[in-house]
């Protein structure tokens, strides 16, 4: 085996949307995570790629289709673990970044610290050169209108955002974990966070077993209530798991139906890869849009995009 990617477009409603887009992005980053595998490239290198494919792609709330917050500005959360090394890096509240997935692996590479966060991880991200993020789009500024207007037609849950964002459904989350021909395990994750949360807010993606986690054994990243979430450590859960033995889709599904009975439906999906090469992903939302390919193969699935 040379390989296995796994990525997912995070979980929510997934209405009204055009699944051929989305799987043209899927395929799109996929495609580019596993040909990073082909070339020689680490497994670190695989699920960052991919996330950067996705967070480039403008349709899905990371980078470029970052949500905005309650002012109509966007702040986005990313995090990378090696699972060979033990080590994560993650940025928390970042504006700068077209790519805060990029700026996390910086700072598992070049400091000593796990996550930074605010104006210091943009001056860092601005001192390294990374591309600048060009500020919210029109389709994403259109969104917001839409929202803002949807919260302000009498619902109270204009003063509750993550009541909303669980009534919309806006939790699309990108993330990746991959497994190379070493046996080595990785996973990136990143988001613009929750639709009309607070300035300032920072979910699960900046936060290791939170939002992802990987050892030598399995690898996980998850979507969906970032408060909730935490609360659970659902990928440190899912990948426990792995590490006692389960395959990952029984992982998946028993950390889920854990993260369920603690905090109820529509609050969250993940996607774990064991160090066999089982890809697995489940979700208590409506959809969460997921794939993997396997390098040197011709092998590429996409699913989630109804009730599991």
């Amino acid at each position: 085996m040379k390989g296995v990617l796994v990525i997912h477009c995070g979980a929510g409603t997934w209405r009204n949307v055009d699944e051929g887009t989305i799987k043209k992005v899927m395929l799109d980053a996929l495609r580019r995570g596993v040909n990073s595998l082909e070339s020689g490239g680490s497994v670190l290198d695989a699920v960052v790629e991919a996330t950067m494919s996705l967070e480039d792609s403008g349709v899905l709330n990371a980078g470029l289709g970052s949500v905005p917050d309650l002012r109509g500005n966007i702040s986005m959360d990313a995090g990378v673990m090696d699972g060979w090394s033990g080590r994560a890096g993650a940025v928390a509240a970042v504006t700068y970044p077209k790519n805060p997935v990029l700026l996390a692996r910086k700072v598992l590479e070049l400091t000593d610290h796990v996550l930074l966060a605010g104006s210091a991880a943009d001056e860092l991200a601005a001192k390294l050169g990374l591309p600048k993020h060009p500020g919210p789009s029109e389709r994403v500024k259109k969104r917001y209108e839409e929202v803002l207007k949807k919260a302000f037609s009498g619902d109270a849950t204009f003063r509750k955002s993550l009541e909303l964002a669980q009534k919309l459904g806006y939790f699309d989350t990108v993330g990746a974990v991959a497994l190379d021909g070493e046996g080595r395990l990785a996973a990136a994750v990143s988001t613009g966070g929750v639709i009309l949360k607070f300035p300032g807010r920072v979910g699960d993606s900046a936060i290791p077993g939170a939002g992802f986690f990987a050892n030598k054994y399995g690898a996980a990243v998850a979507t969906g209530i970032g408060e909730t979430i935490m609360m659970s450590m659902l990928s440190l859960r899912a990948v426990s798991l792995v590490s006692e033995g389960f395959l990952a889709d029984t992982a998946a599904r028993l950390a889920i139906q854990y993260h369920t009975s603690l905090y109820g439906r529509d609050t969250a999906g993940l996607i774990v890869l064991d160090y066999r090469g089982n890809a697995y992903g489940a979700y208590n939302t409506q959809a969460m849009p997921w794939g993997y390919a396997k390098a040197g193969t011709e092998e590429v699935v996409i699913s989630g995009f109804k009730k599991s």
